[in-house]
This record gives C-alpha cells, sequence and structure tokens, in this order.
C-alpha cells in the first residue's frame, strides 16, 4: 500500500471513529430525553432490544456459528458488565446535566490503564499513575465536594466508569480467541433477555413522542455500533483511541442546544483535565509501542 493510500485509509478510520462517537452521543441524548416520558428501564429496553436486532440482521446466514464460545461463564460476565455500565450511565442521564454525565463516563480510559496493570500484568509507571490521578482530579473538580453536583447521582456516571472498564479488561482478555460478533452477540443477548423480563412490570405505555425517541435511540445505537466496527476493522486501536474524546464536545453541545444545560466554568475546566489525562495516557502508550 503507498503512503498516499495508508493516509487514506486511516483518515477513513478516524472520520468512522467520530461518526461512532456522535452517533453514540445522540443515542445518549434520546435515553435523557425519553427518561422522564416511559423510564429508565424502557430506554434501556430499547437501547439493547436494538442491538439484538441489528446483529441478528448482519450474523443470520451464521448464527449458530457466532454463537459458539468457549467462554460462557466469561461472556456472560463481560455483558452483566457492559449491562451495568448501561444501567447506571442511563439513570445518570436521567438525574445530572449531560455535559457532567459524560466527564464523569470518560474516567475509564485511565481506569482501564489502572486495571490493566492490575489485572493483566501491563506495566504501570510514574507517567500512567500521574495520568489517572489527573483524571480522579478532573473528576473531583466536576463534582466539587459541597457544589451542586456533589450527590449521589454523581457516583452513578463514576459507576458506569467502572463497569464499563471491567467489560473493556474482560474483552481485551477473551479478544485473541474469540470471534468479535460472538462477543458482540453475547452482550445484546444477555441484555435483551433481561430487560424483557423486567420491563413488563415497569412498563409505561409510550406516546408517539416516546416511540420517536424509541426509534432514535435504536437507529442512533445501531449506526454507533456499526461505524465503530468499521473504525476498528481499518484503523488501529491506539491511533483511534483519542478521537472518541469527541464525545465531550458532543454532550455538551447537546446539552446546551436540546436541554438548555450551561456547563460552568468548572465543569469544562475539570472536562479538560479528563481529556488531556486520557490523552496523556494514550500519547504514553503510543511512545512506548
Amino acid at each position: 500500500m503507498t503512503p498516499a493510500e495508508t493516509l487514506r485509509v486511516r483518515n477513513r478510520a478516524i472520520l468512522l471513529m467520530i461518526g461512532a462517537t456522535l452517533f453514540f452521543s445522540l443515542m445518549d441524548a434520546s435515553a435523557k430525553a425519553v427518561a422522564p416520558r416511559i423510564g429508565v428501564l424502557g430506554g434501556l429496553w430499547a437501547r439493547y432490544a436494538g442491538q439484538m436486532i441489528f446483529v441478528l440482521i448482519l450474523v443470520a446466514p451464521r448464527v449458530h456459528l457466532v454463537a459458539r464460545t468457549r467462554y460462557p461463564v466469561q461472556q456472560i460476565l463481560r455483558s452483566c458488565l457492559l449491562m451495568g455500565a448501561t444501567i447506571f450511565y442511563f439513570s445518570a442521564l436521567s438525574v445530572l446535566p449531560l455535559n457532567a454525565a459524560a466527564p464523569l463516563m470518560n474516567t475509564n480510559p485511565v481506569l482501564i490503564t489502572l486495571g490493566a496493570a492490575l489485572f493483566l500484568g501491563e506495566k504501570l509507571g510514574p507517567r500512567r499513575i500521574a495520568g489517572i490521578a489527573a483524571a480522579m482530579v478532573g473528576a473531583m473538580i466536576i463534582i466539587r465536594p459541597g457544589g451542586e453536583i456533589f450527590n449521589m447521582s454523581a457516583l452513578l456516571p463514576l459507576g458506569a466508569a467502572c463497569c464499563y472498564s471491567g467489560y473493556a479488561l474482560l474483552t481485551r482478555r477473551l479478544g485473541p480467541d474469540e470471534d468479535p460478533w460472538t462477543s458482540l452477540f453475547y452482550t445484546g443477548v444477555v441484555g435483551t433477555l433481561v430487560f424483557s423480563l423486567l420491563i413488563p412490570f415497569h412498563w409505561q405505555t409510550p406516546d408517539l413522542t416516546a416511540w420517536m425517541l424509541i426509534g432514535a435511540i435504536t437507529c442512533f445505537g445501531t449506526f454507533g455500533q456499526l461505524l465503530l466496527i468499521r473504525a476498528f476493522s481499518s484503523g488501529e486501536a491506539a491511533m483511534l483511541a483519542p478521537y472518541a474524546y469527541c464525545g465531550l464536545i458532543f454532550a455538551t453541545i447537546w446539552g446546551v442546544v436540546l436541554f438548555g444545560e450551561r456547563p460552568d466554568i468548572w465543569t469544562l475546566c475539570g472536562t479538560l483535565v479528563i481529556a488531556g489525562a486520557g490523552l496523556y495516557v494514550w500519547h504514553r502508550e503510543t511512545y512506548r509501542s
């Protein structure tokens, strides 16, 4: 492949990653909007049922092969961790401003770095420790003990970040031995089954607007997943990682435009600190590689 072709492939992967982040941010905004109408559980059910339909359509000819796994217990644990992350984050979106919940959730890259050192045996040097500490400082700037956001609700996006970090670490552990579609299949199956069993007991009949928002959650989540898969199929993960922080920009925009949320100076400063910490850890990973 010529340098020009390599550059085109790389730029395409970056655009796909930014597109995926955009769609996921729109899914989060839709989940925040639908929660007052049908409850958090309704949004969770729509998110996982939509993903399950998407996966089944794509893998229908070989679903019997995709459903086979060498690690059923680990796949179920992965799925439960992702489900926990979604529950925590969708719950956070129902009570917190979007531009406050998103940066707290985005502490997960540095938590993954810490977890990789503790559980996967990866080296944890002083620079990585500094990045982790900086991200935690950024989270404290946003929460501000004694401030308006400092309550139990602020723990929800942090809980989501912890669950997602566990999910990512387990995915990394299983990655070399499992088909990515198998992992995607199990996350969709477990979430859809659990929330389909719970939703009849908490059903709130959606109005037209709620149905439109449910459709938006499904579509945005599906397109985001599709773009993410295509991005990582054509670009290196280390190269794409920093573009996930575009989600912080999108969350701030949707918070202002859709919900009239005006981030204060402390929220903006904390967001920049968290993003800077994540980019610093990514830079060190890339530099060492």
